[in-house]
């Protein structure tokens, strides 16, 4: 039996993610992150970073889609059956698309008020490199297994993320048939799955 507190628990976490995540789906990914694993243990680093990988793989953004899965994963995990699992889904995907229905309800009413105002570009000008730092940010959680609370010497970090060189040839690769190749990320992901699966 689920206690019915985990999915106000769940509600609450996701409302405010939502709240104050600016920048899109990739910026949520560090706030996620910082709650599900770290806060409240409900899922370890490995099985979230599945979950970001399928949501990436999934359409709609990526924000929403890990939303989804996780709520599943953390009611599912807590003794949950398939569907209220499903419910767990449900949760935590309303909550952190709540605030951002609400905010955009409210700014379309003032919008065409505040337009060309010198504050509100400001602030806006400000929110733009906030947003930079959310998305850098997830991409170093998922890309390094770094313990913020301890003083590790660079060898030893280094030596921790860098284990293994084919991954991060493959990543190489993929960045460079995107970047200079102007492949699309359909064909990389496809190719990245099946190289994958013949490596590992």
């Amino acid at each position: 039996m689920v206690d019915p507190g985990l999915f106000l628990q769940l509600f609450w976490v996701f409302f405010v993610i939502g709240i104050f995540t600016v920048g899109g789906g990739y910026a949520m990914l560090s706030l996620i992150q910082t709650q599900v694993v770290t806060a409240h243990s409900w899922l370890t680093e490995s099985a979230f970073t599945d979950i970001v990988a399928i949501s990436q793989m999934t359409p709609g953004p990526i924000g929403i889609n890990c939303a989804t899965y996780v709520g599943y994963e953390v009611v599912h995990g807590a003794g949950g059956s398939h569907l209220i699992g499903i419910l767990g889904s449900l949760t935590a995907t309303f909550a952190i698309v709540l605030p951002s229905f609400l905010i955009v309800l409210t700014i379309v009413r003032f919008y065409t008020k505040f337009k060309g105002n010198r504050l509100f570009e400001g602030v806006l000008s400000w929110i733009r490199p906030a947003a930079i730092g959310l998305i850098g940010a997830a991409a170093i959680i998922l890309m390094l297994k770094v313990d913020w609370s301890s003083a590790k010497p660079v060898v030893e970090l280094v030596r921790d993320n860098f284990p293994d060189w084919i991954s991060w040839v493959l990543f190489a690769a993929a960045a460079v048939a995107s970047l200079f190749f102007k492949i699309g990320p359909i064909p990389i992901i496809i190719a990245g799955g099946i190289l994958g699966l013949l490596i590992y």
